[in-house]
């Protein structure tokens, strides 16, 4: 049976994540409070971030800034966009 979260960004009940996306009080709260969805479009805009603006895993600064966009990404606030990304019709 999918299991249901009041999903924080589209705030409405959708399927959620299968599991925590991480270790920790972060990954808890994606857990209860993103949907499958807003987190596979979340996956999707990461990859854009880290391709376009050339961001290596391994450097603590691209990490932090990562997090703070997926924050602005659940929360609705504004998040920075892949410069050369269009979007699909």
């Amino acid at each position: 049976m999918t299991r249901t979260v009041f999903c924080r960004k589209y705030q409405r009940e959708l399927p959620g994540l299968a599991k925590p996306p991480f270790p920790g009080p972060k990954g808890e709260d994606l857990y209860e409070n993103i949907s499958q969805q807003a987190w596979d479009e979340w996956q999707a805009h990461q990859t854009r971030l880290i391709n376009e603006k050339h961001l290596s895993m391994t450097d603590f600064k691209a990490r932090r800034y990562l997090m703070d966009q997926m924050d602005r990404f659940f929360s609705g606030d504004d998040f920075d966009q892949a410069e050369g990304y269009v979007p699909e019709d």
